[in-house]
């Protein structure tokens, strides 16, 4: 199966401290791939480390025939990947329509981009004047999703996206991440909330001291809860 992105080898570090130590992971078109593990593992750094917020000082990332560990942290979104970091990180200032506004610019979509992702998230339709900070906190992981799609990527970096929700919400966005996979949508998803990885995932990887330590497809781990207990510390 063709592979959306691949990392092979990828050392990074903050400061002098190394987080990701010869990481390789791939992620194959089409599918949702989840990083599972302990707090600390490496798993947000890797996202960060896709999007060149954070360097990579060895390895490579490849997207297509494209290394992105050669490109500007700027350009990597106009490669067709989108990036929803923990926490949301809106613009709470502005309105949904400006938040909108600012994930079309980043690949020079328009309204016809900004309509079919709204027909995707139509709860968002009836909020685009509100302020955006005053949104619920699962309107407002919806309202990060949307900005991130408005790029049209083909894949999707989401970092803890049911953090903090409602189980109602938690379960819109699990059927929003299946639904994009459907679209030929290819998504990384971190999570800590093992039920929520088993019900949309393809496969997972364990990350343990920045180190991909075992991927499993997610029949198997259905099938084995000590795998999660190892790596993750719960059953």
């Amino acid at each position: 199966m063709t592979a959306a992105l691949t990392l092979r080898q990828v050392d990074c570090f903050y400061g002098d401290v190394q987080v990701l130590h010869a990481f390789s992971f791939d992620l194959r078109e089409g599918e949702v791939h989840c990083l599972l593990g302990r707090n600390g593992a490496g798993k947000t750094t890797t996202l960060k480390t896709i999007m060149g917020l954070v360097p990579a000082h060895a390895g490579s990332i490849m997207k297509g025939e494209t290394d992105l560990t050669r490109l500007a942290a700027h350009a990597i979104p106009r490669t067709g990947i989108a990036y929803v970091p923990q926490g949301r990180q809106l613009f709470t200032d502005l309105t949904v329509a400006e938040n909108l506004e600012i994930g079309l610019m980043a690949r020079g979509k328009g309204s016809a981009t900004r309509e079919r992702v709204l027909e995707f998230l139509p709860a968002l339709k009836d909020r685009l004047r509100q302020r955006s900070g005053t949104l619920s906190g699962g309107e407002q992981q919806m309202l990060a999703i949307a900005r991130a799609l408005c790029l049209e990527p083909d894949v999707l970096l989401l970092d803890e996206p049911t953090e903090g929700l409602m189980p109602s919400m938690i379960a819109r966005i699990q059927d929003s991440v299946a639904a994009l996979r459907n679209q030929g949508v290819s998504t990384v998803l971190v999570e800590q909330r093992v039920n929520a990885v088993l019900s949309v995932a393809d496969r997972v990887s364990f990350m343990e001291n920045g180190r991909n330590r075992e991927t499993v497809d997610v029949e198997r781990l259905r099938g084995d809860p000590a795998l999660v207990r190892r790596y993750v510390g719960v059953g």
